[in-house]
């Protein structure tokens, strides 16, 4: 079978989308997939075009014995819809064009949403190749936007409702990275089967037994030093406001450090309040290559991953979950719902807060930092759980069994 995957979101660009798509891609081409890549020059999140890539419309390279094929893209650091929409439609006909000139014909087209946009290329280039299209859903959208608050045009959300559910009839397979995603779709469209396709983590990469560094020392922490650490997206949906704000509450625990590795569109903000607030105990810190951040992850105690206070979000699983559980590192969880469900209570690999609530925040701190917190049956928890539900490994030969079965009961011929 020779299948396409078309994204905007792609290595060497750092992220949970493009880790989750680079390593599915690389292990359905050795398990016999004919896979190729087409995808924007890489800019993402600090939107600006990587230096190998400036000025080029298109480009053809090799990552790890994938062929990926690159398109122009509009970038801007303006945060206006305006602006954000000439990103997602810069891509979608760029990608149009690069596949009526240069791809050849494939079987299937897996296409990333969000950008929900991206269907309409992806529509585009199964009519013209012979393709079935398998619409992998990631994030609900339009419904997240308005919910976010980023999108608040009735007509525009109208229009965008009206091309997600044209493009959900219009896929041969449907798949969503949570179940919460999927009972949506599945509701919605009872005729329709939606394939839960899992986010997980690759446990050789992020292996506790290794030595990755010491981190801690060369970034000029003490060893009594107790580090809780943030890595990821600094944006508007994650709330990282809480952490600050708990921080603040903590300043009397001299030794407890918090740590925020990321860029994106908050990062100015907190660093501001970070200043206002005189906080001594936050640290900012660049994002990082997926290779280096194990080091981070095992320098620390726990690692906290929170999410804003909305019921988008109770079908929400932040990847970067299942990285610092495989390091058996457990997670202060400030979110709601699926998550919670999971490592909380059934996995019992992590501590949860209210979302948003940094007195609840700053309260299981201090449990942690005053040893009332039996860390050692969470470490032992955390890999165990993701090992079994959550490995990268299986996830992707489940689903390469899946389409094996699909083209057998030819949906997908």
């Amino acid at each position: 079978m020779k299948m396409l995957m078309l994204t905007q979101y792609f290595p060497p660009e750092v992220g949970a989308p493009q880790n989750r798509l680079f390593e599915n891609a690389v292990r359905w081409k050795k398990m016999g997939l004919e896979i190729d890549v087409l995808t924007a020059m890489p800019n993402y999140p600090k939107m600006e075009i990587h230096q190998d890539y400036e000025g080029k419309w298109f480009s053809k390279e090799k990552i790890d014995e994938l062929t990926v094929y690159r398109a122009w893209i509009f970038v801007s650091k303006s945060k206006s819809i305006v602006f954000r929409l000439m990103n997602y439609f810069s891509f979608v006909f760029s990608s149009m064009l690069v596949a009526l000139f240069k791809l050849k014909k494939y079987d299937v087209v897996f296409v990333e949403s969000p950008p929900l946009f991206l269907g309409i290329s992806a529509r585009f280039i199964c009519r013209i190749k012979g393709a079935k299209m398998i619409f992998n859903v990631s994030d609900l959208w339009p419904e997240s936007a308005e919910k976010l608050g980023l999108v608040t045009n009735k007509t525009f959300l109208k229009m965008a409702t009206v091309l997600e559910e044209h493009l959900y009839k219009k896929s041969a397979i449907i798949t969503g990275q949570t179940q919460g995603i999927v009972k949506d779709i599945q509701s919605r469209f009872p005729n329709k089967k939606v394939y839960w396709l899992p986010n997980g983590v690759n446990l050789n990469l992020y292996d506790p037994e290794k030595k990755y560094g010491n981190w801690k020392e060369e970034n000029g922490f003490k060893e009594s030093d107790v580090l809780f650490v943030y890595a990821g997206i600094i944006g508007h949906a994650q709330g990282l406001e809480v952490i600050l704000k708990a921080a603040n509450e903590l300043k009397s625990q001299t030794n407890a450090h918090f740590i925020l590795v990321g860029s994106g569109p908050e990062k100015e903000i907190l660093l501001k309040m970070k200043s206002e607030m005189n906080l001594s105990n936050v640290h900012f810190y660049d994002a990082v290559s997926k290779a280096e951040m194990p080091a981070i992850i095992e320098s620390c105690v726990m690692t906290i991953v929170p999410l804003k206070k909305l019921d988008l979000f109770k079908g929400a699983i932040p990847s970067k979950i299942f990285e610092n559980l495989s390091m058996k590192v457990p997670v202060i969880l400030g979110v709601d719902g699926e998550a919670r469900d999971l490592f909380v209570e059934d996995g019992k690999c992590a501590l949860h807060f209210e979302p948003e609530n940094e007195v609840a925040l700053s309260k299981v701190i201090t449990n942690v930092l005053e040893n009332k917190v039996d860390l050692v049956s969470m470490k032992e928890n955390a890999r165990k759980y993701v090992g079994e539900k959550f490995n990268r490994d299986k996830i992707a030969n489940e689903f390469f069994d899946y389409l094996l079965k699909k083209i057998h009961e030819k949906d997908l011929v």
